[in-house]
């Protein structure tokens, strides 16, 4: 007899908002979140989602919605979900729960997304000193395909993921993430030594009861103001999953989670249709709205057997990934590298973050002599199935990384030759993205021997 369709345990109406949903969604973490379904290890079942904004960006022809969005509504998530054996017995602290991907993709009828970059001073990005505008691009679909009438010229393959899967924290283990977000806020920008070109403020997002959705806690009520103080906000990854952003959790892959509480509840949102290595634009991946059909599975006692605390409590621990046979095949890359040196000239101390950046800043510049504008390839680069690499961490003083760029995704020979870049009508690009104008004050980083 064939197997049952996935049992829907989630369902969202996109005509709603987050919060009127019949499950309620929710955008924080914490324990005390009541799960708003049940879920048996080795059930198929299907959760949906909405994009990771509820909705907030519109498919129009203005970069307004990202310019102006309430990054303290995100994300929204599905969930939580609680996770019990076949017998009926909950997932326990210290389990490890093995969530398989089985199927996943677009809400029929909602096949679009969007990439856009954020104004720098609300949310920037990795580049934002750079780009400080807000920008848009969307992406429809094609089956695996997606093209943007904002960036022509580019059609690639997605491989579709989720941006976030995690488990709940337990109140300890709360408690150490805000302990030690608080302290790097407060410790200020001056205290660090690495990264410091690619600092964006806030340096954490801590708990505030702004825009908080708490899933079946009443707004309102002395729970919920409790709750919402102490709840912990979705923007990092950490060590229950969360917001990892790793491209290839896609059909056929499996995320080993730590369960920290009674029934692990399970939640997963950011749908993304595809997305580079990074999602340097930090609203870069293709966001949509989506669905997963998954299975669980859970491993007793799995955290100590299998997982090394890196860190002073047996909390400390991360997930293990195991990725699937699906993926777009290319064959062909032009790959850029960086090192640790800033634009200005000064060199950092193995610092992958500063070499990552320049292998960006390498690729954009470069795509902008093939007829694109440098917005254009910073949300190209932030969606598009590129791959980074750390290459070198050991040859003092400078790290090494690269970033690979599939050729065939363009509908030109992006190769150098022999003869010049081409030039003329045909390269020319119209037309561009959809951008915001920027009215703050903070610097902007130039390169003096960049193309204009």
């Amino acid at each position: 007899m064939a197997p049952a369709s996935p049992r829907v345990v989630v369902k969202v109406n996109l005509k709603k908002r987050p919060w009127q949903q019949r499950q309620p969604l929710h955008n924080r973490w914490h324990p005390e979140i009541p799960s708003v379904a049940e879920v048996k290890a080795g059930e198929l079942f299907r959760v949906e989602m909405v994009d990771w904004t509820g909705g907030a960006v519109k498919d129009d022809g203005s970069a307004g919605d990202i310019k102006s969005i309430d990054l303290s509504t995100v994300h929204y998530l599905s969930g939580p979900i609680k996770v019990v054996d076949e017998d009926g017995v909950a997932a326990k602290p210290g389990d490890l729960l093995a969530v398989e991907i089985c199927n996943l993709g677009p809400l029929p009828g909602d096949e679009w997304g969007f990439t856009g970059s954020f104004d720098r001073e609300n949310g920037g990005g990795f580049l934002t000193d750079h780009f400080p505008c807000a920008t848009k691009a969307i992406w429809y679909f094609e089956g695996i395909y997606a093209y943007s009438p904002q960036i022509p010229g580019v059609r690639f393959p997605g491989l579709t993921h989720p941006g976030i899967i995690g488990t709940a924290p337990s109140k300890e283990l709360l408690r150490i993430w805000n302990e030690r977000e608080r302290q790097l806020e407060e410790s200020g920008v001056e205290s660090l030594t690495l990264c410091e070109v690619v600092h964006q403020l806030p340096l954490a997002n801590l708990p505030t009861s702004k825009g908080c959705l708490l899933g079946n806690i009443e707004e309102g009520t002395p729970e919920w103001e409790r709750v919402s103080k102490e709840a912990a906000r979705t923007i990092p990854g950490r060590e229950n999953g969360g917001n990892c952003d790793i491209k290839n959790l896609s059909r056929g892959s499996k995320i080993y989670l730590p369960v920290f509480v009674e029934g692990a509840n399970l939640s997963t949102g950011d749908m993304h249709f595809s997305q580079g290595d990074g999602e340097i634009s930090f609203c870069g991946a293709i966001e949509m709205s989506g669905f997963l059909e998954l299975k669980c599975e859970i491993i007793r006692n799995g955290m100590q057997e299998y997982l090394t605390p890196m860190g002073p409590t047996p909390l400390h621990v991360n997930p293990i990934f195991e990725i699937g046979p699906v993926e777009p095949r290319f064959s062909e890359w032009l790959v850029f590298e960086g090192i640790s040196v800033d634009e200005s000239g000064r060199q950092h101390y193995l610092d992958a973050t500063v070499a990552y950046k320049r292998a960006v800043l390498n690729a954009i510049d470069y795509l902008f002599k093939f007829g694109y504008s440098k917005e254009q390839v910073y949300l190209l680069l932030s969606c598009c199935p590129c791959e980074g690499r750390i290459s070198g961490i050991v040859d003092s003083p400078n790290a090494v990384a690269t970033l690979a760029i599939p050729t065939t995704i363009f509908d030109q020979d992006i190769r150098p030759k022999t003869r010049k870049v081409p030039a003329g009508p045909r390269i020319v690009r119209k037309p561009d993205v959809m951008k915001s104008t920027y009215d703050g004050k903070l610097p902007i980083t130039k390169n003096p021997s960049s193309s204009s």
